[in-house]
């Protein structure tokens, strides 16, 4: 997804609008007057625009949400406002302002992402944090060089949870999960292909199958069959499947540790 910069009264008019074309584009709305002399394509998203009345650049888990990333809550709008910015308008309740230097440009509707990555970090706690970054990294949008860079920028606090990204995760609820196991100091490995199964989010001591599930891909009757049917032949090859609900997950892992943690160290009293 590109965000374009807004044009300037200016600008549009050394294109060589004229005001009548201007003025027809906006009252068509082909066009959308953010402030005075600022103007954008009325296909821009709304939470662009309305980041961009504000004065500021959409940003963090905001900006995060647009371009695909993982965010555990976008639901207010998230803001980087240039600190040396003046005369801008009052912000509705809600708003979450960050105020710091960009390298945007003067024109950017957007925060510059890997600054939008470490303001997520710090707004969302160390868990959600890291499941953006991951979400980023296998998405392509940043670099393995570029999370170096990243976890540079936060304060000190912060840096230690460099060691846990890992772009392999598919998902929030994967980075959630794997971190879960790692606490719980199990062996485990990542998008495994097991051969009559097919390719599973985790493989755990080698016997015990851990899937993620969300509503998204797994809510159709035809979607739980095959599940199913995959849960049938891992069985068969000896091996244990537990289910995960990506809602648990997210906003009631406890649960998810308890299970997990119950499940392995049973195993191993067993042998």
């Amino acid at each position: 997804m590109t965000i374009p910069a807004f044009r300037t009264y200016r600008q549009l008019r050394e294109d060589g609008w004229t005001r009548h074309r201007l003025a027809n584009a906006v009252g068509s709305g082909a066009l959308v007057r953010l402030r005075r002399g600022r103007y954008v394509a009325a296909s821009v998203d709304s939470t662009v625009q309305d980041a961009a009345r504000l004065g500021g650049r959409v940003d963090c888990v905001s900006l995060l949400s647009l371009l695909g990333v993982f965010v555990l809550n976008a639901g207010r709008l998230h803001v980087q406002f240039d600190r040396e910015a003046s005369r801008l308008p009052e912000r509705p309740a809600g708003v979450v302002a960050h105020w710091r230097s960009s390298v945007s440009r003067r024109g950017d509707l957007h925060a510059d992402v890997l600054e939008a990555l470490a303001q997520a970090v710090m707004c969302q706690g160390p868990r959600a944090g890291i499941a953006s970054v991951d979400s980023a990294l296998h998405l392509g949008l940043i670099t393995d060089a570029q999370v170096d860079e990243l976890f540079d920028t936060l304060p000190r606090r912060y840096r230690r949870l460099r060691t846990l990204v890992d772009g392999s995760a598919e998902s929030g609820p994967e980075t959630y999960v794997r971190l879960i196991l790692r606490a719980l100091g199990a062996r485990y490995e990542t998008q495994v292909r097991i051969r009559g199964v097919g390719r599973v989010d985790f493989l755990v001591e080698g016997w015990l199958i851990v899937e993620c599930d969300s509503r998204a891909h797994h809510s159709s009757w035809e979607a739980q069959l095959r599940d199913r049917r995959r849960d049938r032949a891992a069985a068969s090859s000896g091996y244990l499947t537990l289910r995960l609900v990506a809602e648990e997950i997210l906003y009631s892992p406890e649960l998810v540790r308890v299970a997990l943690a119950g499940v392995v160290k049973n195993r191993r009293r067993s042998h």
